[in-house]
């Protein structure tokens, strides 16, 4: 990859071996529904001749035999995002929890915001990634998702254009969930369950949204009660659907907001006893299956962190 500063578009080559499982199929199939790489790259790669198969260019409706070194050139114009412009944070070491030539998982503190929102913004999760990243080769911070503010635990980055596409859809079939741990008030009435109330915009504040909201688009929460307090109970979450403030929202709504929600039940305590806890990832290209686990921040109550155990 040639990259001079962080606004150079990335270029650069990927090498994939084929796995056993994925040999014998044709090119075009293993790039489009084994890979799933999108179609413009796949259009890119056929009419530049850039992909090789072995160090010969062939075509697309020749086979591929499972070990085949497979290579995929990118100029950058083929990316709609082609770019890692976030500024490195200097000397940046993010607790990366996972990591591999395509992506990382890091475990984001609370308070610390997952993105720049102005050109120029320094301080975030992403910019201390791209300073992790800064002498590695071929690599940048791309967003994949994104934590609140107030929330910790697992994000998940991309360190190539090419591969963000494929996170994306993968998160849109449901093959990657993020679970989450929260301490709220209250008991729920049943050990666990489902929400599924809509969530829009809230119209008469612009941070916040609400059930059935502006433009509410359909939203599922599962939860699992682990541990109770007299007070309090902490529950394990899973997002079936991406919603943004979506936890925040049906907890809140359902009578029980996390403890210290500045935005949904303020006044409770001094952060937010939200915790992206698991992380299940699909690696790009491999299609191997990971889960990662992040362990519950020292601000959540003893009590129940003890009684705290990985699903």
């Amino acid at each position: 990859m040639e990259r001079t500063d962080e606004m150079t578009a990335w270029q650069g080559q990927l090498e994939i071996i084929v796995p056993p499982e994925q040999g014998d199929q044709p090119l075009r199939t293993l790039l489009e529904q084994t890979w799933w790489l999108p179609h413009r790259f796949v259009h890119y790669l056929r009419v530049r001749r850039q992909v090789l198969v072995n160090g010969q260019y062939q075509s697309m409706n020749e086979r591929v035999d499972a070990g085949a070194h497979v290579r995929l050139q990118f100029n950058g114009d083929e990316f709609r995002t082609a770019t890692s412009n976030y500024l490195p944070t200097p000397n940046a070491q993010p607790t990366i929890l996972f990591e591999n030539r395509d992506v990382l998982v890091i475990d984001k503190p609370a308070g610390q915001k997952s993105h720049p929102n102005q050109p120029g913004e320094t301080g975030t999760a992403l910019n201390a990634v791209a300073g992790y990243l800064a002498n590695q080769p071929q690599t940048g911070a791309f967003m994949v998702h994104r934590l609140d503010q107030a929330t910790s635990g697992a994000m998940l980055v991309a360190k190539n254009p090419v591969v963000v596409p494929i996170l994306d859809r993968y998160l849109s079939a449901g093959l990657m969930h993020r679970a989450y741990v929260a301490v709220v008030t209250g008991h729920f009435p049943a050990p666990r369950g489902e929400l599924t109330w809509p969530i829009g915009r809230d119209p008469q504040d612009r941070r916040k949204r609400q059930v059935n909201g502006v433009n509410a688009q359909p939203a599922q929460t599962t939860y699992q009660v682990v541990a109770t307090t007299a007070t309090t109970s902490l529950v394990y979450l899973t997002l079936h659907t991406g919603r943004t403030h979506q936890l925040r929202v049906h907890l809140a709504y359902s009578g029980h907001p996390i403890v210290g929600d500045p935005l949904y039940a303020p006044g409770g305590g001094p952060r937010m006893l939200l915790h992206g806890v698991k992380q299940d990832l699909v690696l790009p290209f491999s299609k191997q299956k990971e889960t990662i686990w992040v362990p519950l921040p020292t601000a959540f109550p003893p009590d129940l962190v003890k009684l705290w155990q990985p699903k």
